[in-house]
This record gives structure tokens, sequence and C-alpha cells, in this order.
């Protein structure tokens, strides 16, 4: 199963350009993710609504595009494709890392005509006049997404994307471009570990690892939303300790030579869809300059890393994760391990 993800400011062409091309590749069905937003007006509460600028803030609809692309698949098989701006890394990181929890391949695609054709393409588009002012407020949404989407192509998006230059093409001319690309081989599919989803409760080890200067190791996913400490899922069978050493190895190339010390056990309560389970941290202990040096990232799986002081973890850490850390750092301090329940101690 795959999807065909036909990312992109808004003026791109993305719909016209992605209903063309489910005439191009075979066994392909069009998904609109907008239509997951227009439902969402209708579900959830005025005042849910009023707390987001945008439908992709909601973590309702990040859930639920994953979801109803994944049902569509198993229903109709063969090739979705899904015209949809994403412009924040870690939506893209979500969808696609939930895509790929349930062994969807995303092949991500950018169309990228020049800002100038983009603003043409903006002045001149047809927009609802159904609502007091609704054709400036649509004109200027989109206006107000071109600077997001130049940062994001400065900083991830021609990295992680096959782009196609759409500014002198029509939309047939550039499905037919997007077809060639996906059907050759010229666009790979994402490099997302596939993480299956759990069935239930699950043990997870994270390692703090510290530089000379009592920072800690963070790292970035690939799959997931939010920086994180090197660790994993507690294989059956496995020590959690050792699960966390054989994680460090994995993700950071660093060999832990002795067992490390305990110093948060975290019980996570489920969350539906999430199951929950024991979290814990041990204390990796201190990596000298050398070590440090040779810290080495698995492409797929992690996208960075870097040493974060305790304030500068509040920042990148989910907060569920940051409070984690805090009382492991506490717990690091005092030489004694802390019990928490979903990130407070208790006891």
């Amino acid at each position: 199963m795959t999807v065909v993800w036909i990312n992109g400011a808004f003026g791109a062409g993305k719909t016209t350009t992605a209903r063309e091309l489910i005439e191009l590749i075979p066994n392909s069905t069009l998904f609109d993710p907008e239509v997951v937003g227009g439902a969402l007006a209708h579900l959830l509460p005025p005042k849910r609504l009023a707390e987001v600028g945008d439908f992709q803030d909601l973590p309702i609809w990040r859930r639920l595009v994953i979801d109803t692309a994944a049902a569509l698949l198993a229903d109709l098989g063969g090739t979705l494709v899904v015209p949809m701006t994403l412009l924040r890394q870690e939506y893209r990181d979500e969808i696609f890392g939930g895509l790929a929890a349930r062994r969807i391949e995303v092949r991500h695609i950018l169309l990228a005509p020049a800002e100038t054709i983009l603003r043409e393409r903006i002045a001149s588009r047809e927009v609802p006049r159904d609502l007091p002012d609704g054709e400036l407020r649509t004109r200027q949404w989109s206006y107000d997404h071109i600077e997001p989407y130049r940062a994001a192509l400065a900083s991830w998006l021609t990295a992680d994307a096959h782009p196609v230059d759409t500014g002198a093409l029509t939309p047939y001319e550039a499905a037919a471009r997007v077809a060639e690309a996906v059907g050759s081989g010229a666009v790979p599919a994402c490099e997302i570990v596939q993480t299956p989803e759990p069935t239930g409760e699950t043990v997870a080890a994270g390692v703090l690892l510290f530089d000379e200067r009592d920072r800690v190791l963070l790292v970035d996913p690939t799959y997931k939303p939010g920086w994180e400490f090197p660790g994993g899922v507690v294989e059956p069978g496995e020590a959690p300790a050792r699960a966390g050493m054989r994680e460090v190895a994995e993700e950071t190339g660093l060999s832990l030579r002795d067992v490390p010390a305990l110093l948060v056990v975290d019980w996570e309560p489920p969350a539906p869809p999430a199951y929950g389970g024991l979290r814990l941290l041990f204390d990796g202990g201190r990596l000298d300059a050398a070590d440090a040096g040779r810290v080495l990232l698995p492409g797929p799986e992690l996208r960075d890393w870097r040493f974060a002081t305790e304030d500068e973890a509040a920042g990148l850490l989910p907060p569920v994760r940051y409070e984690r850390l805090r009382w492991a750092l506490r717990a690091r301090e005092r030489g004694a391990a802390h019990y928490l329940e979903a990130g407070t101690p208790v006891g």
C-alpha cells in the first residue's frame, strides 16, 4: 500500500494535479484531507475550533488523516493520492510516521513553482463568495502561508520531498511528470522507521547521556513529533536496562560499558488510542569529548541530536517527557530513584 503525498504552497496546483494523477496511476484513489477538516467543523464545539488557527493544529485532525488514509487503503488497496500542504516538520513526522506504523509507504512530492507564479495564481484564483469578505480572507490566508512555505523550503522540505517545478506546466503535464517520477523509482519511499503501533501496554527504557558540561543528549526522531531520549520499547524477555543499552548502540553508535543506574519509573496512563505503560529512565553517565564526537545517527530513524541544558530541553521535549527528565535530573543529584505517575512523583 502506498501514499503519494502532493505537498506545496497554496497555489502550487496540488488538487488539480492530484485529480489528473489518479487517471495516470493504475488503481489509485484521491483523498483530500480538507474533507476531514470540513467534518470537524461540524463535529467539534465552536470553542475548541476557536482555539486553533488551522485544522492542522488539531491533534484529532492529524489522527483522523492517518486513520482515514489507512482505512481507504485497507478497503481499496492500490495507491492513495493525497494533496495537502504540510509545512510543519513535526506534523509531517506525526502523519508520515503514523502511516509507516501501518506499513504504508509514503512517496513525498513537492510542487514547487517560483514564488512570483504562486502569487499570480493566488491573485487570480476563484474563491467562494458565500461568506462576507470570503474572497479577501481566502486570498490573504494563502498569502500568509508563503512565508512559512519559504521557511520550510530553507530548513527541511527540499531534503525530504521530490521537487517538481510546475511553473510552466498544465495540471495534466504536472501529473504526468509526477507519475513518471513515481513509476520510475525516482521518488523512493520516505525513510521512516516502521514502528508498529502497540496493541497493549508497553515498557520503554530511555538512557540519559551527559557531556562534560552536564548537558543531556537528546535526539530528534523522524517518525514522531518532539525530541526524545535515546531508548525504545523493551522486547519480550529483555531486561529494561539492557534494552536501553541496546537502543543507545543502535541509535547513536555508542556502546555503554556498564549497566546504567535507574533514575525514574514513570507510569504513563492509557490515553486512547494509546495504551500507556511503564517508562524508565536510566543514567548512562558522562561522555568525554571523544565519545561525544563519535555519535553517529541512523538516517531513517533519527534526524538530529544535540546536548541541551534543562532549560533548553523544556522547549524541545513534549511536556510529559520534560517532567520525566526533570525528575530524573533530581534523582541523579540525590542518588535515589523516583517513582512517577504521568510525570508526577507519588509518595
